[in-house]
Formats: structure tokens, C-alpha cells, sequence
């Protein structure tokens, strides 16, 4: 299973940007796609996550209202909306994909078993 993200790049606060995760896996109801983030120095923590198309997505507390998680099945890719981004929202993402998650499971990281190659977001003042 590959999964590869794109569209990471420097943007200012307070602007928006689309990341995006193509993986020919999100055709799968089945497979729960999720963006991670890792910032320098800091543990690989989770951003937003979405079961099957049509579920109520989960978001980390620092990301609600701000980022939205979104799949399109029939174009194998799901994406990150980050809007009104923050200083620390700087960091590494990568997309992530596993198989079968209960609801309670979204957050954790070591349910997924599937990594993308993560893509840079740079938020400067």
C-alpha cells in the first residue's frame, strides 16, 4: 500500500492551505485514512482522521474548527483544509491509512499501518 501526500508549502498566518494524500487503498470503505503531524523535536501527534465516507470525522483539540478532513473515493485521495493557520501548525505531515478502526481507535497512531512520505507546512509570521 503506498499513499502519497503533496501540497505542503510556506504560507503566512493566518491563510489556508489544501494538503492532499493519494492512495489507490481509499477506494476501500473499510481503510480509515488520518493526517499526522511531527514538529521538530516534538512526537509524531494526530491532526484529523475519517472513517468511511459519510462519518463524522475526529480532529485533535488544537485543529477544531480551523482544519477539515475530506475523502473523494473515486479519486483515490483524501485531503487536510487548513485554514487560519497558526505558527505551530508548522511541521511535517503525513497521511496515514489503516484497516477496520473502531471509532476510538481514529487517534492512535499505532493503529495505522500505512505512512505516506509527508509533506513540509511552514507557517511563518
Amino acid at each position: 500500500v503506498q499513499l502519497q501526500a503533496s501540497g505542503g508549502g510556506l504560507v503566512q498566518a493566518g491563510d489556508s492551505l489544501r494538503i492532499s494524500c493519494a492512495s489507490s487503498e481509499f477506494t476501500n470503505n473499510y481503510v480509515t485514512v488520518a493526517w499526522f503531524r511531527q514538529a521538530p523535536g516534538k512526537e509524531r501527534e494526530f491532526v484529523a482522521g475519517i472513517r468511511r465516507s459519510g462519518t463524522t470525522p475526529v480532529y485533535a483539540d488544537s485543529v477544531k474548527g480551523r482544519f477539515t478532513i475530506s475523502r473523494d473515493n473515486a479519486k483515490n485521495t483524501a485531503y487536510l483544509q487548513m485554514s487560519k493557520l497558526k505558527l505551530e501548525d508548522t511541521a511535517v505531515y503525513y497521511c496515514a491509512a489503516g484497516y477496520n478502526l473502531i471509532l476510538s481507535s481514529v487517534t492512535d497512531r499505532g493503529r495505522y499501518g500505512y505512512w505516506g512520505q509527508g509533506t513540509q507546512v511552514t507557517v511563518s509570521s
